[in-house]
């Protein structure tokens, strides 16, 4: 039976690898953490790790989202992103002009992924996170 998520179940330091694959065949992947620190009404989510994009040279890179108490999600300036399923499940942004659509899955908890598929005049890829928990903070 699936189990609804709340909020304080992402709390601590989990290690990420993504893989994202564009239409044109080129390939990249990102190695990092993502720490879910409690902060006010909600939590702040920072992922910090390498990006590497074909055989280019590896990237450091950075992203940062404040989740709230009902499990929606915002950009860092405080524009809403998206909602995440408590059972998992599927999401959707709409960035004019691309559309996110993205799907949550809780079925190894407490490991989960997150995928999306993102498409736009310019954008064209899938995306396919996996988050494993590393530890508490």
């Amino acid at each position: 039976m699936p189990t609804n998520r709340v909020l304080q179940d992402f709390v601590g330091v989990w290690q990420i690898s993504r893989k994202i694959h564009h239409a044109d065949g080129t390939c990249a992947t990102f190695d990092g953490q993502a720490v879910f620190a409690p902060e006010a009404d909600g939590l702040r989510h920072d992922e910090t790790g390498t990006l590497r994009i074909g055989a280019g040279p590896p990237l450091s890179a950075t992203q940062r989202y404040c989740w709230d108490a009902d499990l929606a999600v915002y950009f860092e300036d405080g524009r809403f992103f998206h909602h995440v399923p408590p059972l998992g499940g599927d999401t959707a942004h709409w960035c004019d002009p691309d559309q996110y659509d993205g799907r949550y899955g809780f079925e190894d908890w407490p490991s989960f992924t997150v995928q999306w598929r993102v498409r736009g005049p310019r954008k064209d890829y899938r995306m396919l996170s996996r988050y494993d928990r590393a530890g508490s903070i």
